[in-house]
């Protein structure tokens, strides 16, 4: 047997509970864009473990960094402080006040449904008994704890755990009268994806996002962005919230700020941050060095590389490309958070299969679109080699 090569021998049962189906392939490492599984066959990553990975599997300076920090200290408790916590903290901050010309604070967590929980808990500290009620839109995704699914706009993954929390509003989205006519004394704030990514790749329109943030100021609410997808250059800005040219009062990340270490954050400008008190909430892994010190690599890679910029420009040069394949019929999003929508009677699940088979990683947002979410250091050639098997799969189908 390889070294990695896993031995199911003495195995009954599978050992993972069947929340995530069928594994389709074990992958055993991956450097840059590309992947390797278990046999040793090479895929391209245009996935990036749902835009998580955005500098790329086992980037150098993220690597060494968490081995660095691994040899020093993992984690004390939250009674005390460390040294990588405050340094990734206040790159953070600084990351938010440049683009938002407002001074905040952050809560580190270990992922974006965490960061979503204590968005949805600050704004019903800063608004008071009474004023509880979050309004979110249709096909919006936030998390999979019950406040989070609860918030998340997609009634069908509701049902099985009814009765979720109350407190949530659903309205449609890029729609500002739906948003207005759902307001009422009881409701603190407003919760929006500049781009709904589990809901089909699906921008917001800046005006939208634009007459949102006005009325939340007429209204007195507060505004909460979702950037836990979008986040860090995805988009072609450091935030979605940006093509908008809005300023939240909420924003939380995950995902690309770990590059594939679990770690979340909400920030919050400093007003709305000081509802919080002592003991209102927390997380035993809340900011811990291990974590901290690979936010703060990954950061620092992404400003020496202008990741925005990157992601801006591979975006266009592979969004030219995708529209040119014949049985694409529109291709939509921002930067490298891309919905590929494929001609009437192609399946985009089957699609997907046969392109993971031929070696690129992507998935089925929707049933007639595929998601591609490359690192944002992909490479020309390897742009021009996943799109040239996307579009022999698409000559196979349609023949």
């Amino acid at each position: 047997m390889s070294a990695h090569s896993f031995d199911t021998r003495g195995l009954t049962h599978c050992p993972f509970m069947p929340v995530f189906g069928p594994p389709q392939v074990m992958f055993a490492r991956g450097r840059g864009t590309e992947l390797w599984d278990t046999d040793g066959k090479r895929y391209l990553d245009f996935l990036c473990g749902l835009a998580v990975t955005s500098l790329g599997h086992c980037h150098p300076a993220v690597t060494a960094a968490l081995i660095d920090q691994a040899a020093q200290l993992w984690h004390v408790s939250n009674l005390f402080a460390n040294p990588q916590a405050a340094t990734a903290a206040t790159k953070v901050e600084s990351l938010l006040h440049d683009v938002t010309g407002r001074e905040g604070q952050v809560f580190f967590c270990n992922s974006g449904a965490e960061a979503n929980e204590a968005a949805l808990k600050l704004a019903r500290r800063w608004a008071g008994h009474g004023r509880h009620v979050v309004i979110s839109a249709y096909g919006s995704f936030h998390g999979r704890t019950l406040a989070t699914l609860a918030a998340t706009g997609q009634p069908a993954k509701h049902e099985p755990f009814q009765p979720l929390p109350a407190g949530f509003r659903h309205v449609a989205f890029n729609d500002i009268d739906a948003i207005s006519a759902a307001i009422d004394p009881t409701v603190a704030a407003v919760l929006l994806e500049p781009v709904q990514g589990e809901g089909g790749v699906i921008p917001a329109d800046p005006g939208y996002l634009r007459a949102v943030r006005a009325l939340c100021d007429e209204r007195g609410l507060l505004l909460i962005v979702d950037e836990v997808q979008c986040g860090f250059g995805r988009t072609g800005e450091w935030f979605g919230f940006q093509h908008a040219r809005v300023t939240p009062d909420i924003v939380t990340m995950a995902k690309a700020m770990g590059n594939g270490f679990p770690v979340g954050a909400c920030w919050a400008r400093r007003e709305v941050a000081a509802a919080f008190q002592p003991g209102d909430h927390g997380s035993t892994y809340s900011a811990t060095a291990l974590a901290t010190a690979v936010v703060s690599a990954v950061i620092d890679e992404m400003h020496r590389i202008d990741a925005p910029r990157l992601a801006h420009e591979k975006g266009r040069s592979l969004t030219a490309r995708l529209e040119a394949v014949p049985g694409v019929v529109g291709v939509r999003g921002s930067g490298l958070l891309l919905a590929v929508e494929l001609a009437p009677g192609l399946d985009a699940k089957a699609v997907y299969a046969a392109l993971l088979e031929r070696g690129v990683v992507t998935n089925a947002v929707t049933a007639s679109a595929l998601r591609l979410a490359p690192p944002l250091t992909v490479s020309d050639n390897e742009i021009d080699e996943a799109v040239a098997v996307l579009a022999s799969v698409l000559q196979e189908f349609r023949s």
